[in-house]
């Protein structure tokens, strides 16, 4: 099984060391009275500001590290998400998240082995 990693956590457990380079996105969210008026000014009204999207990409697993992983996951609708800081990358920042999204490819039956494993992960 690959290493595990404290940079990102789920409920204090870490998660396993992704293949490919983590994905982090942080987007504003708008009130639903924003937009523009006739003249084309931009009315925004913020609710929320750098709301955090992370997507973690795992290429190839074995079915052990898909348990170990979906293990994590398994009967939580939100958690306790740990990872880098996003103004200082040295500093760990927890907050309440979701899965949106499991993406996973079913490569071989014989060997165990899964493809394409990416999660998403979102700020609640």
């Amino acid at each position: 099984m690959r290493p595990t990693t404290n940079l990102f956590k789920v409920n204090d457990s870490p998660l396993l060391v992704p293949l490919a380079e983590p994905t982090f996105n942080y987007e504003d969210i708008d009130a639903s009275d924003t937009g523009r008026d006739e003249a084309g000014y931009m009315h925004r009204h913020v609710v929320r500001r750098k709301v955090g999207k992370w997507t973690l990409d795992y290429g190839t697993v074995t079915e052990e590290e898909k348990q170990y992983m979906e293990n994590i996951f398994e009967g939580h609708d939100t958690f306790q998400f740990t990872r880098p800081s996003r103004l200082n990358s040295s500093v760990p920042k927890t907050t309440e998240c979701y899965r949106s999204k499991l993406q996973i490819t079913w490569k071989s039956t014989k060997t165990g082995k899964w493809g394409n494993y990416k999660i998403n992960i979102i700020e609640c």
